[in-house]
């Protein structure tokens, strides 16, 4: 018998990494909380990599950080190995990835939710989800509790119609042995929620001891260990190595021979799947020409002896998968304890939410993760906490928090999403940013605690440091204008053997580090006076001198953005109506119902031609914002 069980203010469905950090921000801002999970052991899984971080991601985890989520600290206090990648490149594509004990990371975030004021994490099922007349959301579980909440928040991941495949085998099922959200998907169909098919997968997990080691390339994390947390409550160790194999003419011939057998190349698959996570067959058709592929092997945590295949996903069925896989140099008798499979789920068209995230046909209804149609355990902690942050602060009555592109990744990723789109899962990457030598993951602190401080989820304590650190920065670097380094035979051969020209007269120390060739490190002999101050303060220094004109140019670009961000235009506007905009540009401009000129200047089939007809209609209509 359905009984009336509780009201929230905020629900948010699923917690996984974007229903953590919704719920954990809601609750931080003093909103009563609920968050409902299909099983509580699974809190914070990861069902696919165990790893946070990596190129771009590493950005968007020190963001999350900076604006007072969690994923930065739970990835610190549970970490297997750390590495900075792209250090051979400039800082703007720097990043951090950590390899992760999955299940003491499920464990800290569980916890941590469980002893969160304001927030109650509850083990059941939602199967039905209806709005009232007074604008409440209703939604019942699997054991007929009915609840009402004033915003939801869905952050259904993968479970959401949930289908595994393996080979000509499949089942509704979610990711990692779990039942699917079916009832749910249909109640979403019926309340007028439009979906669509993606498709993801995940390799095989192998025993430990039943890899050969002697013929693998090791991979250790570095000496000096960056944590992805500014506040530094955990320093992260390196604990497990990783290692490195190939693929081969073997592997690739048994694949080939079975293509008939993959789900993926049968068309048994509807849903649309990753562009740059593609599985292994898909690797071996799309790139025929290539001999080999690498396979990283990588731990899940310190007290299993499960090891994971990065970059070998597949659906092929489960004795093609252990033939192929024995074709590999260390693993040629492999114990298989979980076979990789593919999972279909509905998720939405991101066109039909704000940036807010929430849906623009329902209001108090949000979106988050890969609901929204990305990838990734760090794209979906990005938005959950985005989503949680605008659901309280719609309940407080307070304005919402949108972070542009020129703020921050996480303001690139909702842009992209709600006015682009995705026409298969989303992923974060360094080059979808058109700012980003000012969006570096070194700064994300000085670029977003300000703003973490004003919504209300970082504190003085934090914001202190800041201020402390943007003081140093800015003494360091009027000290290094007037220090002045007088030539020598010591320093020229330092020069010299850089392949920078020696000095012939003194020269001031912030015109030596200017010089590509030298760095703080190289120059520290012959800085006397250097003080004593944190890694972060130098690096800050030598990042800004270094590339001051490149910086000040995309100042100068983001200014400019946010000059048409400010030119508004009315949602209710019918594009048709207007003249000299092509039928390509109506259309799309009023699926979207872009909140200001910037906007629809990055809706795909909106050309310079339409924008400019967008201006002068706005000047005649526009009023002051024109």
């Amino acid at each position: 018998m359905k009984y009336f069980a509780k009201k929230y203010d905020v629900v948010v469905i699923g917690a996984g990494h974007a229903g953590i950090e919704a719920g954990l921000a809601a609750a931080r801002l003093g909103v009563s909380t609920g968050v409902f999970t299909i099983n509580m052991d699974w809190v914070g899984n990861m069902p696919c990599n165990p790893s946070i971080g990596g190129t771009s991601k590493g950005h968007l985890v020190r963001e999350i950080d900076a604006l007072g989520g969690e994923m930065g600290k739970a990835a610190d206090a549970n970490t297997l190995q750390s590495r900075m990648l792209n250090l051979g490149k400039g800082p703007a594509v720097h990043s951090l990835r950590a390899q992760i004990d999955r299940r003491r990371y499920s464990e800290y975030m569980k916890h941590t939710m469980e002893t969160q004021d304001g927030l109650e994490i509850v083990q059941a099922e939602i199967v039905s989800l209806t709005r009232l007349e007074n604008g409440e959301w209703e939604f019942t579980t699997r054991l007929e509790a009915i609840y009402h909440a004033s915003c939801v928040i869905l952050a259904t991941g993968t479970f959401l119609g949930g289908k595994i495949y393996v080979g000509d085998v499949s089942y509704d099922g979610g990711p990692d042995g779990m039942f699917a959200s079916t009832e749910l998907a249909e109640s979403l169909k019926t309340l007028g929620v439009k979906t669509r098919r993606f498709k993801t997968g995940t390799p095989s997990r192998v025993n430990r001891r039943s890899i050969d080691f002697s013929n693998l390339e090791r991979q250790d994390g570095d000496e000096n260990i960056v944590p992805f947390s500014f506040d530094g409550d955990y320093q992260p160790e390196n604990k497990l190595p990783c290692y490195i194999t190939y693929t081969n003419e073997n592997t690739k011939e048994i694949i080939l021979k079975n293509l008939h057998r993959s789900p993926l190349y049968g068309g048994k698959i509807d849903g649309v799947g990753p562009r740059y996570c593609p599985s292994i067959e898909d690797k071996i058709v799309r790139f025929s020409e290539k001999k080999r592929h690498q396979l990283f092997i990588e731990p899940c945590g310190l007290n299993t002896e499960e090891m994971y295949l990065q970059g070998m996903s597949s659906s092929l069925p489960e004795d093609v998968q252990l033939a192929f896989l024995r074709t590999i140099p260390g693993l040629e008798h492999v114990q298989v304890m979980r076979t990789a499979y593919a999972i279909e789920y509905d998720c939405v068209d991101p066109i039909s939410l704000y940036a807010t995230l929430e849906f623009k046909d329902f209001p108090g209804l949000f979106g988050a993760g890969q609901f929204n149609g990305s990838s990734g355990y760090e794209e979906a902690a990005a938005q959950g906490l985005v989503a949680g942050i605008n659901a309280a602060l719609k309940i407080k009555g307070e304005g919402p928090l949108i972070l542009d592109r020129a703020s921050s990744y996480i303001g690139t990723l909702i842009d992209d999403l709600v006015t682009k789109g995705c026409s298969d899962p989303y992923r974060m990457m360094t080059s979808r940013s058109e700012y980003r030598l000012i969006l570096r993951q070194d700064n994300a602190d000085i670029r977003l605690t300000e703003i973490g401080y004003k919504v209300g989820l970082v504190g003085e304590e934090k914001l202190q440091r800041l201020h402390r650190k943007l003081e140093r920065i800015e003494a360091e670097k009027k000290r290094i204008e007037k220090v002045s380094v007088a030539p020598s035979e010591e320093l020229n051969s330092i020069l010299v053997s850089r392949e920078t020209s020696p000095l012939e007269t003194g020269c001031r120390l912030i015109d030596l580090i200017k010089r590509p060739q030298l760095d703080y490190e190289s120059l520290a002999d012959f800085d006397k006076d250097r003080p004593d101050l944190p890694k972060d303060v130098f690096e800050q220094v030598e990042i800004e001198i270094k590339y001051e004109g490149y910086i000040r140019r995309q100042l100068a670009q983001a200014q400019e953005m946010r000059r048409l961000e400010e030119k508004k235009l009315d949602e209710n506007t019918d594009y048709t109506t207007i003249t000299g905009l092509r039928m390509e540009a109506q259309e799309k401009l009023n699926k979207v119902k872009p909140k200001s000129i910037g906007q629809a200047s990055r809706i795909s089939g909106v050309s310079p031609a339409d924008i400019s007809v967008l201006m002068i209609y706005l000047k005649k209509h526009g009023g002051k914002n024109g």
